[in-house]
């Protein structure tokens, strides 16, 4: 037996040991089950808690990073071993966060070391709870406008301003913000600021979805002092930040659409909610044209799959590229034809909103499908990302 191997048995039993019973039901993203991490965050279940825990305890939440960043130091091939074996068992993340999705990455490319080793290992513990402060009033698609200031007051930063859709802002516990510290530049006058939501003068503000949530936010900045240390990279260098970042925020936008994680409820399958509400035959749904269309999106999402994981493998050797917009238009638009097609097989069902005779699970639902209207506008809209393949991959002209 390889050594490979013997990791991989070795990683399997200790999954088999350590992974709670409780958490072995699928994972829904607009509950109260997903591990963000945090001192605010609260959970349907104690035991994501104690999950992520042991996995952090291994350094498993990131185990290709170094152990002074949290980290297991695998290499590649481990890795691989054992996000294999965590899918096979079927586990939720340890660890679910814009901290691990898109601000480790630019800390690693980009921060100081002093930086790495101040925030990196509390991000892989699951212990701070991050929201990105991007998108303005006045500036969404083009986030090159933005007006929050931050002026050099010697020993700190002041800021000054406001965002919004920032999500889960009120539950944050930081905010990795992007402010002008130059107002005669457009792009170069553009910084990237490291801000905890607990300083004096910061406020939030969530807003009220047609779905009844709350999860976006407005965040307010008056006379908010930070640190100086707290600027990743130079001054002026928080553009380019901000488009690697976007590039990991898109990745993980479309394995997250991919995952299904943020699907039915009750974490059915396509095939088993059309058995449910049309019936078998043989074993199989018994309406074929809805099965062929079940069948279609099954393997488009097998494809997906298998797309993102060479392009991460891609990534990881020469980092992320302009591959991530492809993806991201594309993840968004099958995640809203999968619950378009759940809606198609539930017929009437579908109409669920409040009250008797609906079910719980048909009600989520179509608050789920609704939720996925803006897959195609958060994290860049589809327009947005046409545009980018057109002009960095496919080198159209401007």
């Amino acid at each position: 037996m390889s050594d490979l191997d013997t990791f991989r048995r070795e990683a399997r039993e200790w999954i088999a040991r350590n992974y709670p019973a409780t958490l072995r039901s699928p994972m829904d993203l607009d509950g109260d089950d997903v591990p963000w991490g945090g001192q605010r965050t609260t959970y349907n279940s104690p035991d994501t808690l104690v999950w992520m825990q042991r996995m952090a305890g291994r350094g498993w939440t990131v185990p290709e990073w170094p152990a002074e960043y949290g980290g297991a130091g695998l290499d590649r091939e481990r890795a691989r071993a054992l996000r294999d074996e965590l899918k096979a068992a079927g586990c939720r993340p340890a660890v679910f966060s814009f901290g691990l999705m898109m601000l480790s990455p630019v800390l690693l490319e980009f921060g100081s070391e002093e930086q790495k080793r101040r925030f990196l290992p509390p991000i892989a513990r699951g212990e701070i709870r991050w929201c990105q402060g991007y998108s303005e009033p006045g500036a969404g698609s083009d986030l090159a406008s933005l007006k929050t200031r931050a002026e050099d007051r010697g020993d700190h930063w002041l800021v000054n301003g406001q965002k919004i859709w920032t999500s889960y802002a009120d539950m944050a516990d930081w905010i990795f913000c992007l402010v002008r510290t130059n107002p005669d530049s457009k792009h170069g006058g553009i910084s990237f600021l490291l801000l905890d939501m607990s300083s004096s003068g910061v406020s939030t503000r969530p807003i009220q979805l047609i779905s009844g949530k709350s999860n976006f936010c407005q965040v307010f900045f008056d006379n908010v002092q930070v640190p100086k240390e707290n600027l990743v990279g130079e001054p002026g260098a928080g553009w380019k930040i901000a488009k690697r970042l976007l590039q990991h925020e898109r990745t993980g936008i479309s394995a997250s659409a991919q995952s299904g994680l943020g699907g039915s409820p009750s974490g059915k399958s396509l095939a088993a909610l059309a058995k449910e509400y049309l019936g078998e035959t043989g074993g199989r749904v018994a309406d074929g044209q809805v099965r062929s269309l079940v069948a279609r999106h099954e393997m488009q999402s097998e494809a997906l799959a298998l797309t993102l994981r060479r392009v991460g493998e891609e990534s990881a050797a020469t980092g992320p590229s302009a591959a991530s917009s492809v993806l991201k238009a594309v993840a968004a638009k099958h995640n809203q034809d999968k619950h378009e097609l759940m809606l198609e097989i539930m017929g009437q069902a579908a109409l669920g909103w409040v009250g008797e005779p609906f079910s719980a699970e048909e009600r989520d639902i179509c608050r789920h499908w609704l939720r996925t209207k803006a897959n195609s506008i958060e994290g860049g809209s589809s327009e947005i990302q046409y545009n980018i393949v057109a002009k960095h991959v496919l080198g159209l002209p401007d």
